[in-house]
Parts: C-alpha cells; sequence; structure tokens
C-alpha cells in the first residue's frame, strides 16, 4: 500500500528541483557541450566566481500525518521537519528515476546520480555552512544514529558527500514490512506463548518509561518470552550470539532501524556471550525504545554508563510447564499410555517457555506420522529435541534403550538407582517449593557417585537413569577434558558444565578419578597446579543445576571433599552366582538360537565375571555360531570365555574349566 504523505511531500520537493534547475540553466556557461558534466571550462568557473550561492526555497510543509508511513517514522524516530526533507531529499532517487538525472544535472556530474549534502541543504532552504543542517546529518542526529540515512563517500569534502536511505526504509515507507535482509538468521518477531508470562514489574517498569532492563535467567530460553509478553508481542528478537558472527556496528544499526520502523521493543541475548556488548548496547539504546537484554550471567557494569533496571526471571515451576505443555499440544493425547498421563512424564523437564512450545510442535509432528496420538515417547523425544549441541564437542550423546528390566543388580542398588532418580524428577518441589535448598551458592543439582569394579553396570544404570528420566546420556570424553597445559583442563570442564546446564541430559564422568582425584602435599609446580584443579572442581560441582554421575573404579582415590558434596554414593558389587546366571541368561537373550548342550548354571558357578565381560563373552560366541550358520554351543560360550580370561590375564585352570578344559587347550 503506497503512503499518501510520502507522495505529496515529494511533489513539494519536485517543486524545489525544478527552481533549482532553472537556476542551474540561467548560470549555465554552455548547456549544448556534449562533454559537460565531465570537466570544468573557463566559463563555469566564472559562474561559479559569480554564484552567490543562495539557498533554494525553503520547505513549507505541514507535519506528515501520523496514520502514514512518513509519519509513523517521523514519530518513532522523533523527526524534525528539516530531518523528513533531508529523508526525501534522499530516497527521491529511489521512488522516481527522474530525480537521477535531475540530481546529476544540478551536481554538474553525470556520475553522481544522488544528492550530495550540500544540494540537500539548498533543496530544504538553508546555506551549506548552516550547522543546523549540517548537525543532522552527523552523528548525534536521529537520521545517522538509526541507520535511516548514510553519509557516503567520506573520502570527499563535506558537502559533496553523497546522501542514501536504506533499501529498507524506502521499501517500508512505500508499504513493505519484509524484515531486513542484513537481519535473516539473527533477529525476529517476537511470538507469543499461550500463557501469560509477563513479569508484572517489568510490565509497569516499560509503562512508566523504563528503556533498559537486564533479564538474569536461570534456564536459558527462560527470559526471551518474558520478555516478549511484557511488551505485549510487539519485540524484535535477536540472537546476539549470531550477531557477534558479523560486523557488530553494521547489525546492531540493522536491528535498531528495524525496530523503529516496526516500533517495537528489543529483546537481546544472551549478552553476556558477546565480547562487544558494550558497543551493542551503546547502539541498540539509540532508539527511544525499551531494550530489554538477558543472559545467564549478572549485569556487567562496564557495559553501559547507565545502570538498566535488573530482574531476575525465575524458570517456570511444574505446574506452569503442565499447563504449558498442554496448551501446546495439538494432537489428542494417547489414553491407553502404558506410562499414565504423557504430559506428567516430562514436567520434571527444565524447558524454557520457547522450548516447550517448539517440543510440543515437535510431538505433534511425530505423532502425526505414527498413529495420531501423543504418548510418552514423542514427548521425551521431542524434548530432547530441544538440547543444544555445544556440549556433543565435549562429550558423546548416548539415546537410552535400556530399561530397569535390563539391570541385574542387587536390591538395595536397585532401590538406591531408584531414589536417585526420584531425587531429579522431584528436586523443584523440594528445593523451590518447600524451599529446602542450602545457602553458600549450592547449585540445584544432583550429583552421584557409581563406585565398582569394571563391568558392574555403572554405565548402563547411568543410561537407566536417564531413561527413566526421559533424558539423553552424556559421556564425557577425557581426551577432549585434560591438557598439559595449565588452566586449560579447568577451562574445558567450565565449558562442559556451562553447556550441560542448558541440557536436559544426564552427565557421566567416566573413569572420574583422572579429573577428581585427592588433593595431595605440594612437592613441586605439578602438585600445586593439580591441587588448584581439584579445587576448582569442589567449588564447581556444588554450583552445577544439571544430573551428574561419577563413575570409578577407585573410590579410594577420590577426594574427600568431593564424596562430601556428593548427593548419593552407589556401590556396585561383582556379582554373585544368582546374579551371573541372570546375567548370562539376560545377556543371550530370546532371539539367539542356543544349542542343547548349553548349561548357564555350570557358567555362572564356574566363572567369576563381572556382567560386561558376560555380555562380552555372550557377544563373541555369537560371531562364533554365526560364521557357520548355527546355534551357540557350549563350546562356542568356553572359548569365548577363555578369551576373556586371555584378556583378564587369568590362567584357565581345571579347578574352574573342569570338563570343558580340553576345549580351550
Amino acid at each position: 500500500m503506497s503512503d499518501g504523505g510520502l507522495w505529496e511531500r515529494l511533489r513539494g520537493l519536485e517543486g524545489r528541483v525544478r527552481e533549482a534547475v532553472a537556476i542551474r540553466r540561467r548560470t549555465d556557461a554552455n548547456p549544448q557541450d556534449p562533454f559537460r558534466g565531465l570537466y570544468l571550462s573557463d566559463e563555469t568557473i566564472d559562474a561559479l566566481l559569480n554564484d552567490a550561492r543562495d539557498p533554494f526555497s525553503g520547505f513549507d510543509s505541514p507535519p506528515p500525518d501520523p496514520a502514514t508511513r512518513l509519519g509513523a517514522l517521523a514519530l518513532a524516530a522523533r523527526l524534525t521537519d528539516l530531518d523528513i526533507e533531508l529523508l526525501l531529499v534522499a530516497i527521491a532517487p529511489d521512488v522516481d528515476s527522474r530525480f537521477e538525472q535531475l540530481y546529476g544535472y544540478l551536481n554538474d556530474d553525470v556520475t553522481r546520480r544522488r544528492a550530495g549534502v550540500g544540494l540537500a541543504l539548498r533543496l530544504c532552504g538553508l546555506p551549506e555552512a548552516a550547522i543546523l543542517g549540517r548537525a543532522r546529518l552527523s552523528a548525534g542526529g536521529p537520521l545517522i544514529d538509526l541507520g535511516i540515512l548514510a553519509v557516503e563517500d567520506a573520502e570527499r569534502p563535506f558537502l559533496s558527500r553523497a546522501l542514501r536511505s536504506p533499501d529498507r526504509v524506502v521499501a517500508y515507507l512505500l508499504g513493505d514490512d519484509t524484515l531486513d535482509a542484513t537481519l535473516t538468521g539473527i533477529a525476529g518477531t517476537g511470538r507469543m506463548v499461550p500463557v501469560d508470562l509477563a513479569h508484572q514489574t517489568l510490565r509497569s517498569a516499560l509503562d512508566s518509561g523504563v528503556r533498559l532492563v537486564y533479564l538474569t535467567e536461570r534456564t536459558t530460553g527462560d527470559a526471551a518470552p518474558v520478555a516478549t509478553a511484557a511488551l505485549r508481542g510487539n519485540a524484535l528478537l535477536v540472537d546476539a550470539i549470531r550477531a557477534q558472527q558479523q560486523e557488530i556496528a553494521t547489525v546492531a544499526t540493522a536491528v535498531v532501524r528495524e525496530a523503529v520502523l516496526r516500533r517495537a521493543g528489543i529483546v537481546v541475548g544472551p549478552l553476556d556471550a558477546v565480547e562487544q556488548a558494550e558497543t551493542l548496547l551503546e547502539i541498540l539504546t539509540r532508539g527511544d525504545l525499551p531494550v530489554i537484554a538477558h543472559g545467564t550471567q549478572p549485569w556487567n557494569p562496564r557495559w553501559t554508563e547507565d545502570p538498566p533496571l535488573h530482574l531476575e526471571v525465575t524458570p517456570l515451576p511444574p505446574t506452569r510447564r503442565t499447563e504449558l505443555w498442554r496448551s501446546s499440544i495439538q494432537l489428542p493425547l494417547d489414553p491407553g499410555d502404558p506410562g499414565g498421563d504423557p504430559i506428567e512424564a516430562v514436567a520434571h523437564l527444565s524447558l524454557g517457555a520457547q522450548a516447550i512450545v517448539r517440543a510440543a510442535r515437535a510431538a505433534d509432528l511425530l505423532a502425526g506420522v505414527d498413529e495420531g496420538t501423543v504418548h510418552t515417547g514423542h514427548l521425551r523425544a521431542a524434548a530432547r529435541s530441544q538440547n543444544a549441541t555445544g556440549l556433543l564437542r565435549l562429550a558423546r550423546r548416548i539415546e537410552p534403550t535400556v530399561g530397569w528390566d535390563d539391570l541385574v543388580l542387587p536390591g538395595d542398588v536397585l532401590d538406591a538407582l531408584g531414589e536417585l532418580a526420584a531425587r531429579a524428577r522431584h528436586r523443584d518441589r523440594v528445593l523451590d517449593e518447600w524451599r529446602m535448598r542450602p545457602g553458600g551458592g549450592r547449585g540445584r543439582g544432583v550429583c552421584a557417585l557409581f563406585a565398582g569394579d569394571s563391568g558392574t553396570g555403572k554405565t548402563m544404570s547411568a543410561e537407566v537413569i536417564a531413561a527413566e528420566l526421559g533424558m539423553d546420556l552424556y559421556a564425557v570424553n577425557l581426551a577432549t577434558v585434560v591438557d598439559k597445559y595449565v588452566g586449560e583442563t579447568e577451562k574445558n570442564l567450565e565449558q562442559i558444565f556451562q553447556e550441560a546446564a542448558g541440557v536436559n541430559g544426564v552427565l557421566l564422568f567416566d573413569e572420574a578419578d583422572a579429573i577428581f582425584g585427592k588433593r595431595s602435599e605440594v612437592r613441586d609446580a605439578h602438585d600445586r597446579y593439580a591441587n588448584i584443579e581439584s579445587a576448582y572442581l569442589l567449588q564447581r560441582m556444588e554450583a552445577f543445576d544439571g544430573l551428574a554421575v561419577l563413575a570409578t573404579n577407585l573410590r579410594a582415590n577420590l577426594d574427600d571433599a568431593f564424596t562430601r558434596r556428593l548427593d548419593m554414593v552407589i556401590d556396585f558389587p561383582v556379582p554373585d552366582e544368582d546374579s551371573r546366571l541372570a546375567l548370562w541368561d539376560r545377556c543371550m537373550g530370546m532371539r539367539m538360537p542356543r544349542d542343547s548342550d548349553v548349561d548357564l548354571g555350570f557358567l555362572a558357578k564356574s566363572f567369576e565375571l563381572s556382567g560386561g565381560n558376560i555380555r562380552s563373552a555372550v557377544v563373541t560366541s555369537a560371531y562364533l555360531a554365526a560364521a557357520e550358520d548355527r546355534p551357540v554351543t557350549m563350546a562356542d560360550l568356553i572359548a569365548a570365555v577363555a578369551r576373556e580370561y586371555q584378556k583378564l590375564g587369568r590362567l584357565c585352570l581345571e579347578s574352574e574349566f573342569g570338563p570343558y578344559l580340553d576345549l580351550v587347550l
């Protein structure tokens, strides 16, 4: 839709340009010269010397109607009448090609098709030396500060520098509301979530005229919906991490310009992840529009001279998360879900409002190509899809495929694992609603130690815990953590903890004694730095908000201070005969064909192996049988056990192998 106010003002500009052309013709020494505009003749020099350079007729137009786009822009950017006329002079060639030729004639240069500063000032009825006009085209004026107008050709004298308005401003005045192409992938309009999440203090502050707010969020993704709701949906959301991947001043100028054109508030973050936060905020706060920044770290006073209103965004409580899940799911829930209410199965997951809305859409898509109803598996898979990928650079993601039935452990160990899962599931109620959270900066995390010999089920138990909670398991790769250079190991661990805080997952530190070892007496610099590393881990574990499992074969090597900070310590014993029998049977499963001579009782009684060794032996026997296309025999199993003994450095004795000793000799 065209803007009537724009065309009316351009007609007034056209009249002044006609007057300027008429004056130019009267002083043109040789208008018929075919090389006119490419050189300066003696006659032209004389005409310039005799020219008094009086300005052309000034404008006398009424203020633009606020209902028009030109009037709305003038109101939002606080443009004066002179600002508007300078803007019109700049955009004229972009909306009417005749102005290109007219400006070229007035510039006396066929290659310069835009108005220079001097010509623009004279078309506005001002002398070229008028400080008022020059100030409106310099830093500090809204035209330049908000990116509405650009003064190009910095190498030229000021008066001959060309004026240009960005294509986005011209498109807006012509009725186009498409987002600036510069901001693709960086900014977008805010969406209102189905639940009213407006922070009442924030909304009241904005209504009273507060223009800079900083929101501290505990869970990544909580602040943006709160800010959007406080702005009543009229928000421009900016990804600060993507913004800093380009020239920050250019992006920030495009953002503030877009916000002015849309008359929208700016929501930007995470601000603490931006190295040039000072530059970003300085530009974003140039407009008379609210700027709501957010991040997980406290406000840094160095970012701006003017302090913001500082508010904390608390995570959604489980009841509100449940409401948001229910209102966002479009397809019907599966009434016959084995786990009961599917929504209750994901209510404990720490997801922000935006993440829940996205996950709900993902669950609808999964259910749409499945049975048409949403069950627990759909919701858990959708929730896991919202996990950030930053942790994958430092840890291996394991999607759980086992459950409680796959564990063969003593009853007290299973009870302890169940208690660990309950701690993770109900920590919102205990720590927040019942206020059982300790002081001293202790985080909301749950940390447990799994201690036991290799192969006793520590990693599988961590996987079962993750499956019970609907989370992924992230096994930390020690090769990416431990570094020979001083301080680098701590940096890597800090990155792991930061990434894990925004992920609904179980963090597994296998062979934890390698990095959580005991502090020792300082004899040299190596001891000193090793102790510093352990001390850092002690502090960082206390502030961790996620779920972490430390697995070790050497519990005695762990520092006692770590043990005190653990929520649970679970010992995994070597399986006894009954457990080994169950493990042999469970590992062989129901699909693998067995020969009639297979004696699992003998295997369980004779060979004291851990669950991991039993699993490895069964797999080995399966390959031996598959190679000859026959069922697994006792000979295959005995041969596989002998290979496990070889790996463990044990001798094959008659007291253990009995009548089957000849098969391995």
